[in-house]
């Protein structure tokens, strides 16, 4: 499904990197990504398939006349999902007004955040679950059988994220592979680097072709911050250019907080180019 990164160059670097300039020179901030906001809106939808994925992912396509009008722009992009009373199975549609959400008798509903892998611009939506234990997720995820509905909402908000950027970096964990998996074919850099804290069978299996792609393997559960000089170590020794770089970091707070920091204080980044999402939270 993915072209090497180098195999989708357009034009020869040095001319590119003289566009890029002249594009710099007449507006500084034509290269940010850019935010925009999307209607809120809430809609039901109904599990229509269900597939085991790389051994560590359920694969769920969504169907229903809801979708219509739905808008995901953003590779990482986040819808919530509602999930179902787990003693009364009940789940209501909220109701948007002009003072915000009002959810029926006051009862808001579990709900957690996930990122549209596709969508096919009808009815049909696809999002992967991790499968990880303790997660109310992941544990609905196991369970779902065909029919079953969810409501979701969103995504309220889009980060456009320009897919040329000559160098280009990414870290995560597994919670963070679908956005990258959905990242990927877009792809336009001469250098591209991903770090993923999964074990390489997983990652292989998952994200399919990486040619073009410098990947390093950390291990699967050791995205904490404890374990951090290792990967630190590994990003010294990677030269960072002083433009047209865009750097992505998502998975466990603390550590993309202090990979964050890495970035920007210790190596000078521009913070607008490194984008730093936290995922989940050590309790």
């Amino acid at each position: 499904m993915a072209v090497g990164a180098n195999q989708n160059i357009l034009f020869h670097r040095d001319a590119r990197n003289f566009l890029l300039g002249k594009k710099k020179t007449e507006n500084n901030h034509s290269r940010e990504p850019q935010r925009v906001r999307n209607e809120l809106c809430f809609r039901r939808i109904k599990i229509a398939n269900k597939t085991r994925v790389a051994k560590d992912f359920w694969r769920i396509e969504f169907v229903g006349s809801d979708l219509k009008g739905f808008n995901s722009p953003g590779f990482d992009d986040h819808v919530k999902l509602f999930f179902p009373d787990p003693k009364t199975g009940a789940l209501n549609l909220p109701q948007v007004t002009s003072e915000g959400v009002v959810w029926k008798d006051g009862v808001r509903p579990l709900a957690r955040d996930y990122t549209p892998l596709a969508f096919d611009t009808e009815n049909t939506l696809t999002l992967d679950f991790y499968i990880h234990q303790g997660g109310v997720a992941s544990d609905w995820a196991e369970h779902a059988r065909l029919g079953q509905e969810l409501v979701i909402g969103g995504p309220r908000g889009s980060v456009i994220v320009p897919d040329d950027y000559l160098f280009q970096l990414y870290i995560c964990d597994e919670t963070g592979l679908p956005a990258f998996k959905r990242r990927k074919p877009a792809i336009k850099a001469d250098q591209l680097h991903l770090f993923a804290y999964t074990n390489e069978s997983t990652g292989r299996d998952y994200l399919g072709d990486l040619t073009g792609i410098d990947v390093s393997w950390l291990g699967s559960g050791m995205m904490h911050s404890d374990n951090l000089g290792i990967l630190i170590g590994a990003l010294d020794k990677v030269s960072l250019p002083t433009d047209d770089y865009f750097i992505w970091l998502t998975g466990e707070g603390e550590t993309v907080k202090m990979l964050s920091d890495y970035f920007t204080q210790r190596r000078g980044c521009d913070e607008a180019f490194v984008r730093a999402v936290a995922y989940w939270h050590h309790k």
